[in-house]
């Protein structure tokens, strides 16, 4: 039997009423940090993040209660970390704070629903430790060696200026689908060898993946999040089977004839596919928006800077990252009973770490929720994880990053946002979906 076919049987998840869902269901938790009992701040609530209002709920969890207990029937018990120090703490100690129960809230240590990114019997490798994550992972680092780098900027600058060309001149258009969304399809699809004709699918998947059901929403239930999710499987399972009699040099293809990832059934691969999709789309193209948001409307002043001082780019590039923090949490499972920040954590207790807080301590980046493009310890930023499960793609998001602002003041475009961006309706992406821009040329 082909892997199609066994793809074709195999049974999808079901049960997507997620922590996340049952907040913005009920609206408990949106009011104003200052307003609300300790008790009662939750910043899981996904509409804290479409409104931009989430800023209030993390300096108050940082100031009063870093390492922060909620408890919910849908997801049980969890603490959100904060600070920058204690998240490092976590992520250092793999063997107490597993990956292994999955990177996102979403069901209880138990659950017979698998989590979204889990659709076969072996979660993709963010969901391991090692050895398993080790070896899997590097089955597909390759693909962002370096080497590979080298080799991709030429094109990635090709590309780059292709799109900044075509853009209108003085008429409204929204960055977000024209620039971010088109750039960093591109490179997904390159790194999968995946047509490029069919390229906006895989945005939609990327979409898809985390989306809260919700009418009018990117998927308007679950039923539907089903079925867009079996398209995804039935694709890539028909391009297992062509890599597995046809192999390159493309992640596909690395995936399927790996030592360690040989061997899975098309679910499991998807689980990895998944993680790469949103690994290499929802972190670049937010960024990418976020940072024409940010330098030509937030901080215009240091817009200028940056036209001024092209020299500044590479710093430029690492606070763009650390104030967008495209990616808000990953999630840990307690293996033990242990103490953190002074706070009694159980066996099976789950963790948030909360990277946009981290990016935000105050003993750590002074004024962050400004952007400064000089700041000297921009670098030091969570937006890429720490640890093991750091982001494998981080110098090729850095560079696409770099690539489109040296092109954009190559041509001297003045970029003019014209109103406050549409936001992502999520807790788990901190993202843009429409962002209205006018291009001048000098």
């Amino acid at each position: 039997m082909s892997e199609t076919a066994t793809a074709q049987t195999q049974p999808l998840p079901t049960g997507f009423r997620t922590p996340e869902q049952e907040q913005a269901a009920n609206g408990r938790g949106v009011a104003p940090a200052d307003e609300l009992a300790l008790e009662d701040l939750n910043p899981l609530n996904a509409h804290l993040f479409r409104e931009n209002r989430w800023h209030g709920y993390f300096e108050r969890l940082r100031r009063e209660d870093p390492v922060h207990l909620n408890e919910i029937e849908t997801a049980g018990r969890y603490w959100s970390v904060t600070k920058y120090d204690d998240i490092k703490a976590v992520s250092s100690d793999w063997e107490t704070f597993s990956s292994a129960h999955g990177i996102t809230l979403g069901f209880r240590v138990g659950s017979d629903s698998a989590n979204m990114m889990q659709l076969g019997s072996r979660p993709p490798f963010i969901s391991q430790d090692p050895p398993t994550q080790t070896e899997q992972r590097k089955t597909v680092r390759p693909a962002v060696a370096p080497r590979n780098l080298a080799r991709l900027e030429p094109l990635i600058r090709e590309r780059t200026c292709h799109v900044l060309d075509a853009l209108p001149e003085n008429e409204s258009f929204d960055w977000v689908d024209r620039v971010s969304i088109e750039l960093t399809t591109l490179m997904l699809a390159t790194l999968f060898d995946f047509p490029l004709e069919d390229r906006r699918k895989l945005t939609r998947w990327s979409d898809v993946v985390f989306a809260i059901p919700e009418p009018g929403g990117i998927v308007e239930s679950g039923d539907q999040k089903r079925a867009e999710l079996f398209e995804c499987l039935q694709y890539f399972s028909r391009l297992w089977d062509e890599r597995r009699q046809n192999p390159g040099d493309d992640l596909i293809s690395m995936l399927a004839h790996g030592e360690a990832t040989r061997d899975l059934s098309a679910a499991e691969h998807l689980g990895n596919v998944l993680l790469l999709i949103v690994g290499g789309n929802d972190t670049t193209r937010n960024t990418m928006s976020g940072s024409v948001y940010s330098l030509m409307h937030r901080f215009p002043d240091q817009g200028r800077k940056l036209v001024a001082n092209p020299g500044l780019m590479r710093n430029a590039v690492s606070e763009i990252i650390r104030w967008q923090t495209p990616l808000n949490y990953m999630r840990r499972t307690a293996t033990r009973d242990c103490e953190l920040h002074g706070r009694e954590i159980r066996k099976h207790d789950q963790l948030l770490m909360w990277y946009v807080s981290a990016n935000r301590d105050e003993e750590v980046f002074e004024n962050g929720d400004v952007l400064d493009i000089e700041r000297p310890n921009a670098s030091r930023h969570l937006s890429f994880g720490y640890g093991i499960h750091f982001c494998m793609g981080s110098r090729l998001a850095e560079l696409q990053l770099r690539v489109l602002w040296e092109e954009i003041l190559e041509r001297s475009l003045k970029i003019e946002v014209q109103g406050e961006p549409t936001r992502a309706f999520s807790s788990f992406v901190n993202g843009y979906t429409h962002l209205p821009v006018v291009i001048r040329r000098s």
